[in-house]
This record gives structure tokens, sequence and C-alpha cells, in this order.
């Protein structure tokens, strides 16, 4: 499981130190390094967990796992009154806070310290929740999902977004070689070479597809389901609350 991966094998902080110690040393490339090694399609793929939102017209959004706060400003584009994006990196969220301030939402898209296992916010607050590439960088999956489980709206919509595995040809052999370019890439835009190596093999061991599907049915998730995207490049995952 993923929660053994960490980015830097020889600290002796935790996995949560390390990923928040990680996001914030690369914060002023991340956009630009995700942008060429998605080939920009992670924009797409945005854009239908905007849609699945977007259809159970919310008042209440939370984005966990914000980072530069591109989900979270996307959310503008629905009708909801308020939007918080929560990240354990001030300097991802400083970034999104520029952004949140150039598209004139700071009246609408608030983006606040929040840890996926200890969330700021009462039981039942918000009508969705996204996480978008962030899910595997919980330090506990169970434990943060089950956080999710408590802060959403009986009825409500969680989406994550996340990277899979292709088990098909030629595409699983693509990921093979674009998991051995991100590292190599990421050290050419970053002055933290640990960072990208970390993102490549926890996204390689990281339980997808119905796998996932059974640990959020375990911590009491309904109405559970997955759609691969991009051959399996990426696997948008639904799921509500009784």
């Amino acid at each position: 499981m993923s929660q053994n991966v960490t980015p830097y094998k020889d600290s002796a902080l935790g996995k949560k130190e390390q990923v928040a110690q990680m996001f914030d040393t690369i914060s002023g490339n991340y956009d630009g390094v995700n942008r060429i090694m998605t080939f920009g399609i992670d924009v797409k793929w945005r854009k239908k967990v905007l849609k699945l939102v977007s259809d159970k017209n919310p008042d209440t959004i939370l984005d966990i796992a914000t980072g530069t706060g591109d989900l979270a400003i996307l959310m503008s584009a629905t009708n909801a009154k308020e939007i918080i994006g929560a990240d354990i990196s001030e300097g991802m969220m400083e970034v999104g806070r520029k952004k949140v301030t150039e598209k004139n939402l700071n009246n609408r898209v608030k983006l606040v310290y929040g840890d996926s296992e200890k969330l700021p916010f009462e039981d039942n607050y918000f009508d969705a929740i996204t996480v978008a590439f962030g899910i595997r960088n919980f330090e506990t999956l169970e434990k943060g999902l089950a956080e999710i489980l408590r802060v959403l709206k009986p009825g409500g919509i969680f989406v994550i977004l996340e990277t899979s595995v292709p088990t098909k040809f030629p595409f699983k052999q693509g990921y093979k070689l674009h998991s051995y370019l991100l590292p190599i890439i990421g050290k050419l835009f970053s002055k933290d070479s640990s960072a990208y190596s970390y993102l490549s093999e926890s996204a390689s061991v990281f339980p997808f597809g119905e796998a996932l599907n059974n640990i959020l049915r375990k911590v009491g998730f309904i109405e559970v389901k997955d759609m691969p995207q991009t051959f399996g490049a990426a696997t948008i995952y639904s799921a509500s609350k009784q």
C-alpha cells in the first residue's frame, strides 16, 4: 500500500510531514511539470470531475489536498456559495492564493490549512468533496477517507481523481516509460530530486479500480463506482453517503 512509500527515505519525519515539506519545495514548478507530464490531459480529467459535482448543484464544496488550487478554482463554475480548498503545504497554497486573487474569486474560494486525517470542519457540512491526485499522499488512507465521510452530507457526492496503472498493451508499456521519465523531467525543473521519484513510485503502488472501490465501501461510502480515463492512466471515482 502506498502509505509505506515516502518522499525521503532517510528522513525521520512521518509521511505527512515529508509530503508537506516536499510540496513546499516544489510548489513553484509543480504546475508546469504537471502540464508537461500529462500533456495537459489532466485539465480534461478535472473538467469531468467538475461535471459530476456540478450535476449535484452543491452549495458547499471542499477540495482536499488542493495543492495550487486548480480544482477548487474550477469549482467556481458551479453555483456553490462556499468553496474551500484544504492542504498541508503552505507553499503550494501560496501559489494557489495568487491564482484565486488573479481570477477575482477571493469572495468564493478560500484555501486553508487542513490535514485530511483531522479535518477542521463540522459533521455533515459539505454537499460535495473532491480530491485530485492527492489521495495517495494520505498517511493513513482509511483514516482520511473516514474523515471525508464524516464531513460529507448524507446524499452528498465524493469524487476522487487519481492516477492508475493501465493494464493493456501498449498503454501499460507507455505508463512504465512515463514513470521512468517523470523523475528525470522533475529533476530538470526542480531542486528536489526525490520529489518526482516519490510521485512516480506512490502512483505505481496505490490501489486502483475495484481495489479502491472496496476500501471506499469498507469505510462506509455507498454508490461507489470507478471510471477509467485515457486508457487507464487515471481513474475518476464517485461515491456518496447514506
